[in-house]
């Protein structure tokens, strides 16, 4: 049988409440499974591209890695064994950094926060 025949054959006198019921179930899993996650994944990366500071190692989503030595309000700029190069926020993966430094860049910032400290103390 013919897929447009099938529905030719539905009935003409409007949709079904159970039609409604079931359209309505599918947006609000489609929202729960793909819209809501990926909204969060982007809140995730945008809080921890704000919270980068210079001295931050960081890899960036083409694969180079780095260390945070200007920021700017469009981006950053990036001191590799290469030279110092720029690039823009968004380049700087979360994912990634994490990945690669994970613990290390967190226990360094510790320290040279403690050192910030301590520097202002005296």
């Amino acid at each position: 049988m013919n897929t447009i025949s099938i529905f030719l054959q539905a009935p003409a006198g409007g949709s079904s409440p159970m039609m409604l019921i079931m359209m309505g179930v599918m947006f609000v899993g489609f929202y729960f499974l793909m819209i809501r996650p990926q909204m969060k994944k982007q809140k995730q990366e945008k809080n921890f591209q704000e919270t980068l500071k210079v001295g931050t190692r960081v890899v960036l989503t083409s694969g180079l890695h780095g260390r945070i030595a200007q920021v700017h309000d469009d981006g950053f700029i990036i001191e590799t064994l290469s030279g110092k190069l720029k690039f823009e926020k968004a380049a700087v993966s979360r994912e990634f950094t994490e990945a690669r430094f994970g613990d290390k860049a967190k226990a360094a910032e510790k320290a040279e926060d403690k050192k910030e400290i301590d520097l202002e103390k005296k």
